[in-house]
C-alpha cells in the first residue's frame, strides 16, 4: 500500500504508517507536518551504533537496544513520529511486525547531539519524550570530550539524574557502565 504526500495536509499515525519505508527513513512527523531529516554524520553514526551494542550487550535478557526506528510519541491528525538515535524496549514488544514503536512500550531514548541538532535534541525531542511519558532520555555529546547525561522523568519533566565523561557508569534505568571514548574507535 502507499500514501500520497500532500502538501499543506497535516498527517495522521495511520498515513505515515501507509508510507513506504524508504520514505520514512529520512523523516519524521511532528504534530503532523512532514520533516525531513539529514542523514547523520559518520562519527555520530559510528558512536550511536556503538552504544546500541555496548547496550544490548550489558542489558538484562528482557531488555534490547535498537538504532534508528520510529518510536509514535503523538496519535491522532497531528501525530508525531520522532526517530531516535538509539531506542531501549523490553523484547515483547520488539519485532511485533509494526511500523512503529508506540512511546509506552519504550524504556529509554538516546539522542546523538550532531551540527544542526543541537537544539532539537537538547530541547525539543526531551519535551516531546517527556510528554510521550518515556521514563528515560539520554543525551550523548560527541563534543570535547564525550559526554553522556542522563534524565530521567519527575512529574512530567526531565531531571538530571547522572552522566558523565570517560567510562561512565550509571544506575539507570539499569546498572550500566560506558567507556565513552570507545564509541569512536574502530576496535
Amino acid at each position: 500500500m502507499t500514501a500520497e504526500v500532500r502538501r499543506n495536509h497535516l498527517m495522521s499515525l495511520n498515513e505515515w504508517d501507509a508510507m513506504p519505508e524508504d520514505m520514512c527513513r529520512r523523516h519524521e512527523l511532528v504534530d503532523g507536518v512532514l520533516q525531513v531529516i539529514a542523514s547523520p554524520f559518520p562519527r555520530h553514526q559510528r558512536a550511536a551504533t556503538k552504544l546500541a551494542y555496548c547496550l544490548d550487550e550489558q542489558l538484562p535478557d528482557h531488555l534490547t537496544a535498537v538504532i534508528d526506528v520510529d518510536v509514535a510519541l503523538k496519535s491522532g491528525m497531528r501525530a508525531t513520529v520522532r526517530r531516535p538515535d538509539v531506542v531501549v524496549l523490553s523484547v515483547e514488544n520488539y519485532g511485533d511486525g509494526d511500523r512503529h514503536l508506540d512511546a509506552a512500550d519504550v524504556l529509554l531514548v538516546v539522542e546523538v547531539v550532531s551540527p544542526g541538532s543541537e537544539r532539537t535534541d537538547r530541547v525539543v525531542k526531551p519535551a516531546e519524550y517527556a510528554r510521550a511519558g518515556i521514563a528515560h532520555y539520554w543525551l550523548v555529546e560527541l563534543g570535547d570530550p564525550f559526554s553522556l547525561t542522563a534524565f530521567e522523568l519527575v512529574d512530567d519533566v526531565y531531571k538530571h539524574v547522572e552522566g558523565g565523561t570517560g567510562t561512565v557508569e550509571l544506575t539507570r534505568p539499569v546498572p550500566l557502565t560506558f567507556d565513552l571514548d570507545a564509541l569512536l574507535r574502530r576496535r
